[in-house]
């Protein structure tokens, strides 16, 4: 008879398809990604959900996109689940970002031909600064305290609980608590300021 594998053998053969990929395994970030496909879709729902309705980018799409991202990137030295989850959340963080950046840009004109204001007008009415708001804030605040960033990474964007994000940090839940309580009154703060 088969035993029904536990959550900590889950847990132990991620770790494992982690370990193989850094060491040079191709397929490992293949079979991890389809392992991993719906914590990785549910942490991009999440942060689609903060996003204008009509955004160019899906949940599926962001999913795809830090695969991408973290094909290329094999330096890292994986922990385990949570430690991918946590990375996988940063990733997509960066990626909205980035992709809200380059549309404030083309907003802004970007590398249009410029045309004398009777001729034409680019009209938008999509907001969009906020989130690159809230990243520059959320820089500065890592260059102060990386942990409390950290914290709002892995709650914020990520959607993880306060355990998961305990875990990840390896520090107590009360500590998650209190990095969360600082961080938020303190990015408030900044945004405020914008």
């Amino acid at each position: 008879m088969n035993a029904i594998p536990t959550s900590a053998d889950k847990t132990e053969a991620i770790t494992r398809m982690l370990q193989l990929w850094r060491e040079g395994d191709k397929e490992a970030l293949d079979r991890l990604i389809r392992v991993m496909h719906k914590d990785l879709l549910q942490i991009a729902r999440h942060f689609m959900r903060g996003e204008k309705v009509g955004h160019s980018l899906q949940a599926t799409a962001l999913v795809n996109e830090a695969y991408l991202r973290l094909f290329d990137n094999k330096q890292i030295n994986w922990h385990d689940r949570t430690h991918f989850l946590a990375v996988s959340a940063m990733l997509m963080r960066r990626i909205l970002v980035d992709h809200a950046r380059k549309k404030n840009y083309q907003k802004r004109g970007g590398d249009m031909v410029k045309v004398p204001w009777d001729t034409g007008l680019v009209v938008s009415e999509e907001r969009g600064p906020d989130l690159e708001a809230l990243d520059d804030a959320l820089q500065t605040l890592e260059k102060m305290d990386p942990r409390k960033a950290k914290v709002v990474e892995m709650k914020f964007f990520g959607g993880m609980t306060v355990e998961e994000t305990a875990a990840a940090l390896k520090v107590s839940p009360d500590t998650v608590m209190r990095d969360w309580r600082l961080a938020k009154a303190w990015l408030s703060r900044e945004l405020k300021k914008t």
